[in-house]
């Protein structure tokens, strides 16, 4: 699927955020921890997920459960 269908998409599965604390990126203003997240796409690493800024952003797995 094009990354730019994938907003309108619907989501594989949801996801909860379980911190927001990291090391090297910012990730506390587009992330709250304890809400759940629609994932548009998934690969070894990263979960595509709609963020609170309405957009699909890529976040390294560690961030969910």
């Amino acid at each position: 699927m094009d990354f730019k269908q994938w907003k309108d998409a619907p989501a594989i599965r949801t996801v909860t955020c379980k911190h927001t604390d990291a090391d090297k990126y910012l990730v506390s203003n587009v992330l709250t921890p304890g809400k759940e997240y629609e994932v548009k796409n998934e690969t070894e690493e990263f979960i595509f997920v709609v963020d609170n800024t309405g957009k699909v952003g890529g976040f390294y797995k560690t961030y969910f459960e």
